[in-house]
């Protein structure tokens, strides 16, 4: 039986919009479909709100299933307005300073801070030579910011015209070079170039190979700061369904889609893995792009993205993410702490190229109460670590690898950051690459899609709008702009500007 929320006083007669999924570019293109005016209806296969952004809730331990640093809060203060109310109002969000620390592998930190002199004086511990090459790299990041963010984030990239407009800044920023090259233009010091070329990791990309326009995370993250939403990530997914709610439009949960339906190369409705179908002028899918063309239209003619194109196209690497608690707190471990491994290049390319399980890692850990003790009992931590690893072309048994793959993590951070772990875990779960595969229908079991190398990227990127289906449009993290909750938010902009106000659609469909 699925979950079925909808206030009694939304238009029955205005367009009838479907969405499809409910991680945060489901939910903000749904809002923004509200406030157009649609009718919308919101499909999700689990039986709660957030896709990678699930809640995951046991023994008295809130975990957040994915994004934990967040960027760009206009982003959503931007969501609430449409709906007339106001995001202070219903969300604590408060900034984290460091950003996150580092820890190498032979025991020394670098913290990231907001303020500069800050970071210059962490620099300082490591190559003091590269202060200058740091205030160097901060105006190159804001340069590349200004041209790719603010300039290109929320605007439509399916026509070739707007490529050939950002071609030439693309070349004179150096965007076709990988975020690594781009950064050791400025840091001589290897720990340096690793503290500030490893952001592609949290958007499924390979340092080696994205294109060097993601160096503008580092002026993103000073100009907008890093937050942490009270009641963890879960908050902001309440609150965009509390937005979608007060819209009069509904969200059911259990409600798998085993097919968008189409007529005459346009679509028409969805099919649900029970049998039921629902009719719709227009659908927007949150679902992975692969999934979407490959599977949810496998009886639509496709010229586009054929199953052959999607079968070479690079997806990103996936994870191992291992939730647990604890009985007692580690007021010695931040917020946000990276454990690198001894290698970097040649895990990364272990991970993304030669698509192998290596015997070593590095890993992210959250821990949340350090700010917010409600995630927990009292006395208690809250924690997720994730290890990035290849996807399911590696051929691992993750069934048989998982476990002893867990406690290898766990000998690593008794040895770092967490003394004595195994003995005070009192709950715990973990994610492996078949549970992205199974649970969130993401091919080969790939944690943010399509890998984002430069010939996947803009243009070269499924476009929000389908070339292949009229009145299908595609939010999340394979589309333009990328992965990431500021970039996943983004594409639901840009599907807001393709999309006609409701009074206009059926107008826009006759022509």
């Amino acid at each position: 039986m699925d979950g079925m929320m909808s206030p009694p006083d939304r238009d029955d007669e205005a367009p009838h919009a479907i969405v499809i999924g409910s991680g945060f570019g489901g939910l903000a293109a749904a809002v923004r479909l509200g406030a157009k005016g649609y009718r919308v209806t919101l499909l999700e296969k689990l039986d709660a709100p957030g896709g990678r952004a699930y809640t995951f809730r046991q023994d008295g331990f809130t975990f957040d299933a994915g994004p934990t640093i967040l960027t760009a809060p206009h982003l959503f203060h931007e969501l609430w307005a449409l709906c007339g109310r106001k995001f202070e109002d219903d969300i604590d969000l408060r900034a984290i300073d460091p950003f996150y620390r580092i820890r190498f592998d032979d025991g020394s930190v670098f913290e990231a801070h907001s303020d500069a002199d800050k970071t210059r004086a962490e620099i300082a511990k490591f190559a003091p030579e590269d202060v200058a090459g740091f205030d160097r790299f901060l105006k190159a990041s804001e340069a590349i910011f200004d041209a790719a963010y603010t300039q290109l984030a929320e605007e439509p990239f399916h026509e070739l015209s707007t490529l050939v407009k950002a071609a030439p800044d693309m070349v004179r920023l150096g965007g076709i070079r990988s975020v690594y090259a781009k950064v050791s233009d400025y840091f001589s010091n290897e720990k340096l170039r690793i503290a500030f070329s490893f952001h592609p990791l949290f958007i499924g990309g390979d340092p080696f190979a994205a294109t060097s326009y993601y160096c503008l995370i580092s002026h993103l993250e000073r100009v907008w700061g890093v937050h942490y939403a009270m009641g963890g990530t879960g908050a902001l997914v309440r609150g965009l369904v509390s937005l979608i709610e007060g819209q009069g439009n509904e969200l059911r949960y259990n409600c798998e889609v085993d097919e968008i339906l189409t007529h005459q190369g346009r679509a028409t409705g969805v099919r649900l893995a029970s049998g039921e179908t629902i009719d719709c002028d227009l659908v927007v899918s949150n679902a992975e792009i692969a999934w979407t063309y490959s599977k949810l239209l496998r009886n639509t003619p496709r010229k586009v993205w054929t199953d052959q194109k999607l079968a070479r196209a690079d997806y990103s690497m996936s994870l191992f993410v291992w939730y647990f608690g604890t009985r007692r707190q580690y007021t010695d471990c931040y917020h946000h702490t990276i454990v690198l491994g001894p290698r970097y290049r040649g895990l990364l390319k272990d991970i993304f190229r030669k698509k192998i399980l290596a015997d070593d890692f590095s890993l992210y850990l959250h821990r949340p109460t350090a700010n917010d003790p409600s995630l927990a009992p009292e006395g208690c931590d809250s924690f997720y670590v994730l290890a990035p690893v290849p996807h399911l072309d590696s051929g691992t048994d993750w069934k048989a690898m998982a476990e002893p793959y867990k406690q290898r993590i766990a000998e690593r951070l008794e040895e770092t950051v967490l003394p004595g772990l195994r003995q005070e875990i009192v709950s715990e779960r973990f994610m492996t690459p078949l549970d992205f595969r199974d649970r969130l229908l993401s091919t080969k079991g790939a944690a943010f899609g399509l890998e984002p190398k430069l010939l996947q990227s803009a243009w070269f990127r499924p476009h929000n709008i389908s070339a292949d289906v009229k009145g299908l449009y595609l939010t999340g993290a394979s589309t333009h702009p990328g992965a990431g909750v500021p970039s996943v938010l983004s594409s639901a902009a840009v599907v807001d500007k393709l999309v006609p106000v409701a009074s206009e659609w059926r107008a826009s469909v006759r022509a």
